[in-house]
């Protein structure tokens, strides 16, 4: 079978827009199907605000397609739309391919993203924050979204906040397992680059609930 590698270059805000048009949605629309505001949106959409996996998972339920589908669309923006994958598919990821996102607390790598309708969403983060301020200052509040993670590090040393327990500090070789539901953020707490593999349970094929869909927005980020 078909082995498939992906390399990415690309704007992922004009596939977000390009995705919404595609769909006839207005950015009101979304707004009210995210929680986010028309505002954030927007500068999603020009690439003036933080893509963070949160945002990513609300528009994802906001547009009503699957996470793995967001993932390929933006990855596929100048490729054309990626396939169903067939029974028995697999992807194998070479060094420096990938969907990259960076933020200011994290550069994020998301493999395997022609993969569509996977259960599970792996992220490579590479992670620069310090402090819980700069994140916030980033993001506008800690990282939450439906469904469970992993996290292992690879590199250097995270200290892993959550809005329920302690700081924690993680080094190379150990690794965290929690509801990602709860408010949480990884931060820099070595000198040595610091980088974390995560994987994320894909809720984005689940029915969302209109609290979720709802929510409102704690930050215009």
């Amino acid at each position: 079978m078909k082995e498939q590698s992906t390399s990415v270059s690309m704007q992922p805000g004009k596939a977000l827009r390009a995705l919404r048009t595609k769909l006839g949605m207005t950015l009101h629309e979304v707004s009210e199907r995210t929680g986010l505001s028309v505002s954030t949106v927007s500068k999603l959409e020009m690439g003036r605000a933080s893509l963070s996996f949160e945002k990513l998972f609300a528009m994802s339920e906001g547009l009503g397609v699957e996470m793995s589908e967001l993932l390929g669309a933006l990855a596929s923006t100048s490729k054309g739309a990626a396939s169903p994958a067939p029974i028995g598919r697999r992807v194998i990821q070479r060094a420096g391919d990938g969907l990259p996102l960076k933020t200011v607390p994290y550069g994020q790598l998301y493999p395997a993203v022609e993969r569509l309708h996977k259960q599970l969403i792996p992220i490579v983060a590479d992670v620069y924050a310090t402090t819980i301020e700069e994140f916030v200052a980033a993001f506008g509040d800690l990282t939450r979204h439906a469904g469970e993670e992993f996290a292992y590090v690879l590199d250097g040393e995270v200290e892993f906040h959550s809005e329920l327990y302690a700081p924690v500090r993680l080094k190379k070789g150990e690794s965290i397992y929690f509801d990602s539901s709860m408010g949480h953020a990884y931060l820099k707490a070595s000198d040595a680059p610091c980088r974390v593999l995560c994987v994320c349970t894909n809720a984005g094929d689940r029915e969302a609930s209109p609290g979720h869909l709802k929510r409102k927005e704690r930050s215009s980020i």
